[in-house]
Formats: structure tokens, sequence, C-alpha cells
């Protein structure tokens, strides 16, 4: 069964996770931030299997996360080094890294951030760069933005209408019967 592509929505979310939401890539790309860029490096780190590794370094490097570089001329090899695009998800799997350790680490933290130079702990979390205010659900809204469709809207407008303690009804009846056209339209296209 082939898994649905989130590729076109406009969630910034779904098309992230479209590109590096399969775990393996995620661990890949946990690998290239400590180092790692071979073949048979993350094949070794990773246990997977070789055919699956070929897949996802392929993936990530047609979605821009890495730039394969020739360093081997016979037999054939290349480094996977990531670009700036991968080292920009760099965050997203800090805080993964966090969450998993405050959450799921019940035999105690195997790795943990900790300040490259004075190598003290860190307590990850994320920033407004602007500002330096820590962001988390109590202080931040997710908006629309330029590339924001109809659909988008009225979502936005019925979470707008919930965070001011309003049942929104007729907000979510609106963008409910959206998504439902949205979705019979779609299939018909099939």
């Amino acid at each position: 069964m082939r898994r649905k592509s989130l590729r076109n929505t406009v969630c910034p979310i779904s098309r992230t996770l479209d590109r590096v939401g399969e775990w393996w890539s995620m661990l890949i790309l946990r690998d290239a931030f400590q180092g790692f860029t071979r073949f048979d490096q993350f094949q070794v780190s990773l246990g997977i299997a070789p055919n699956m590794l070929a897949r996802r370094l392929n993936a990530l490097t047609e979605a821009g996360f890495f730039e394969k570089k020739l360093y081997s001329r016979r037999p054939r090899r290349f480094e996977y080094v990531l670009t700036q695009k991968g080292w920009d998800f760099w965050g997203v799997l800090a805080m993964l890294s966090e969450y998993g350790n405050r959450h799921f680490a019940t035999e105690g933290v195997a790795s943990r951030l900790v300040d490259a130079r004075t190598r003290k702990s860190l307590d990850a979390a994320v920033v407004d760069k602007r500002s330096g205010n820590v962001l988390g659900p109590q202080n931040v809204a997710f908006a629309t933005g330029p590339g924001a469709d109809a659909i988008t809207k009225l979502r936005a407008r019925y979470l707008e209408v919930r965070r001011e303690g309003l049942e929104g009804k007729a907000e979510w009846d609106a963008y409910a019967a959206a998504e439902k056209a949205a979705k019979r339209r779609s299939s018909r296209r099939r």
C-alpha cells in the first residue's frame, strides 16, 4: 500500500514530514549532524538494510538535505554532506532528543545535549531569535500566511474563536464542510 503524499499541502509541518517523517530519515540526519558522511558509516551505525539506506539517502538528497560528493573514483563512492537546508533541521532533532529524554528514557538518559566547549548539560528550548522569549503553546499561536488557502483560513478562524473561549460551532461547521468538499473533489480526480 502506497502512503499518501503530503508534499503539496499548504501546512509546513505536513510538507516537512513528507520529506523526513520516516524514522530512518531522521536517524540518518542525526548521524550526519554527528559527523557521519559515508554510506558504510550510516549502515554500521543504524544497522539498516543497504537498499533501504540507499532509498532514504537518495530521498534526502533529492529533497535538498544532502549534497553528494564523490570521494573515490574506483570504486565510485560518495559522501553525503549536509546542505544549509539539512543543517536547518538540526533544531528539530535537538528538540526531539530533549522530548525523548524527558518522556521515554525510563532506563536513564543515554545521550544528551551538552555545550561543545564546556561539556555542561543543556536544557534546549524553542526560543524566538528576536526577543529571546521561550516559545510554547501558552504564548504562541499559528497564524495564516500569504500562501494560505481558503480551507486553512477557515481552520485558523475556528481555532481563533476557540482561543477566545467561544464554542465556534458555525466556524467549525464551515471548516468541516470545506474539508469534506475538498476531499470529495480530490477523490473524483483519481
